[in-house]
């Protein structure tokens, strides 16, 4: 692949358009999503994890609320709940199964939006015991009627003090997409194969770069799914105990763990517990035999064609995991690998299995490996990916991606805008909620593609990214100029092969670049403030922002100038000295009690 050139004729491309849209996989990408989701919310019968704490400590009681929309002339509200791992039940305020406590009401409130009054009910779960699980349910109702918060959704935790691993601050994540990665028999595509096709990349080829990956710095691999799996992509998995034989086999995995261990390397793996492939044997068998053991694993409509999946893709189904079989199935999944010696998963789509999964799936990786390091994917806003604090570790910051590209790569914010969206971003999300940051991934364009080609703004969304709070995570390729043949929309469909061409080696490799993510790898690993200190704007102005990172041992201060033409400012620092820098043309002078910054377009610096 000429990369260089395909980056030239996209920019060129580029200049001709007023404006590119972006892309970003996700249920809420639209207004009208947007607001239909929020009229959903206010106006029906709502919990929607409105809970504090949402991940209680051993005997300390939870307040559930409740939300009841105009149209529902409910006075009276009851929290179904158990602590034995059954599901709970009740009717109008009787328990049938578990307990019940009611709730009361506490305020009315007007709704413009909706035009009519909102009632709002609170109460309290008991504080329960370490290594419980609780799931419950909140009904609301008032004359022999009742109807279900949230069309009677399942709502769970585990109680227990287990704050996220040590280790996910320190985590400098690399993301491999193992197929398009290496492949250890040397028959590795020298050309890009259609983008639907295999390009046989390999665990084993992984392993002969561990040393590349060492050299690099990074001290964590994520690996997308690596399951049997009709595709190329893995994330319609036959089985979730075993490894493509495509890719390799289970001791080359366990050879991979080990060795990437030895290095200081953790492993993640993608997990998929919403749906797998409709060629999985359990499917292939519901569907034959309504009468299968398998027919419960899934959620039938109209038997046997009909049934609830991934989105309208009908060769994922979706896994009924409140079904007890079924989610056992996958939580055995879990444990297994844990066992086998990876440290954590990316939860694919994780707004996806029902809330009260979550219960089960942290009482099972923690009791496991109490080490593990679990985050979903949730491209939904902040408020929905803070509902998994107690079940996951924390989320992908999908937010910072949108603004940071948004910011970087299309020019559409300045430095103000982003400066303040930081702030804001940061205080909305507790310390113990992780948030692994990154400028792509395999679902989008790839950041270089939408920033025309651009080596400056990459290299200074790099360097801000490497100086903000959250796990830095790498997209394969992104540190030595992998980039893409077309935008990943065409036509109105979403071709994302486009953003998974096969890994570049040798000499189509930017080593400048890729000395340059070096450098930044090894700022990070080498400053504790960069890892784990508290973040202060101290400058911000149209074009440029300086923001300050401290854990009261030492102090760096980011300066990045997000304009197209050269900018210069002073700053009150002293005895401060430019560890990293965009590009040569970054000068510093000391003028005594201040600092004179020259930045060039698009470029930045760190300062001790």
């Amino acid at each position: 692949m000429k990369t260089l050139l395909v980056l030239s004729r996209y920019k060129r491309d580029l200049q001709q358009k007023e404006h590119m849209e972006d892309f970003i996989f996700g249920t809420l990408s639209t207004d009208e999503s947007r607001v239909a989701a929020l009229k959903t919310y206010r106006g029906g019968v709502t919990h929607a994890h409105q809970r504090s704490p949402r991940d209680p400590l051993p005997n300390q009681a939870i307040r559930v609320n409740l939300n009841v929309g105009p149209s529902y002339p409910y006075n009276q509200a009851w929290v179904y709940w158990t602590n034995d791992g059954s599901d709970p039940d009740g009717k109008n305020g009787i328990a049938i199964n578990g307990h019940v406590t009611p709730l009361e009401p506490f305020a009315s409130e007007w709704d413009t939006f909706l035009w009519g009054y909102v009632r709002r009910f609170r109460g309290e779960i008991p504080g329960q015991r370490a290594g419980t699980v609780v799931r419950y349910r909140i009904g609301a109702g008032g004359g022999g009627e009742e109807t279900l918060a949230d069309h009677g959704t399942y709502y769970g935790f585990y109680v227990e003090n287990d704050p996220p691993p040590a280790w996910a601050q320190e985590a400098i994540i690399y993301q491999i997409f193992t197929d398009r990665f290496f492949s250890s028999s040397n028959d590795f595509p020298k050309v890009e194969p259609k983008p639907s096709l295999k390009s046989n990349g390999t665990l084993g080829g992984v392993i002969e770069k561990l040393e590349y990956i060492a050299d690099l710095g990074v001290n964590c691999l994520w690996f997308t799914p690596v399951f049997p799996s009709p595709s190329y992509h893995g994330y319609d998995a036959t089985s979730f105990f075993e490894i493509n034989p495509r890719l390799g086999t289970k001791e080359d995995f366990k050879e991979l763990v080990e060795q990437a261990h030895a290095r200081g390397i953790r492993i993640l793996m993608d997990f998929v517990p919403n749906h797998w492939s409709s060629q999985h044997p359990s499917f292939i068998e519901a569907t034959r035999d309504r009468n299968s053991q398998y027919f419960n694993w899934y959620t039938f409509e109209h038997w046997p064609d009909g049934y609830k999946c991934f989105f309208t893709s009908k060769g994922l189904p979706q896994i009924n995991l409140r079904y007890a079989p079924a989610r056992q199935h996958v939580l055995d999944a879990a444990k297994y690998w844990l066992d086998f010696g990876v440290d954590g998963y990316r939860v694919d789509y994780c707004i996806g299995p029902t809330p009260d999964f979550y219960a089960d799936f942290r009482r099972v990786t923690r009791t496991t490996k109490p080490e593990a390091w679990t985050f979903g994917e949730a491209v939904d806003p902040p408020d929905s990916q803070l509902t998994f604090e107690g079940g996951l570790d924390g989320a992908l910051d999908f937010m910072l991606l949108e603004a940071m590209r948004k910011t970087f790569a299309f020019g559409k914010w300045g430095a103000r805008q982003f400066g303040e969206f930081l702030d804001r971003h940061e205080a909305y999300f507790p310390a113990t909620f992780t948030r692994p940051s990154f400028l792509d991934n395999h679902d989008m364009n790839r950041f270089l593609w939408v920033a025309g080609g651009d080596m400056s703004k990459l290299r200074l969304a790099a360097l801000c990214q490497f100086t903000l709070v959250g796990a830095p995570v790498i997209y394969y390729g992104s540190e030595v100029g992998l980039s893409q043949h077309n935008d990943v929309m065409q036509n109105g469909r979403a071709i994302h092969e486009e953003a998974r061409l096969p890994m570049i080696w040798g000499t189509e490799q930017d080593r400048d670049l890729l000395a340059y993510y070096k450098g930044l790898i090894a700022l990070r690993n080498a400053h504790s403030a960069l890892r784990r200190g508290t973040r202060t704007n101290i400058h911000v102005d149209d074009q440029v922002l300086a923001y300050r990172r401290s854990d009261g041992t030492e102090s760096l201060v980011s300066v990045l100038n997000l304009s197209e033409r050269e900018t210069s400012l002073e700053l009150e620092l002293t005895e401060s000295a430019p560890v990293f820098v965009t590009s040569s043309e970054c000068k510093v002078q000391d003028k005594g009690r201040t600092q004179r910054i020259v930045l060039p377009p698009f470029g930045g610096m760190i300062l001790n």
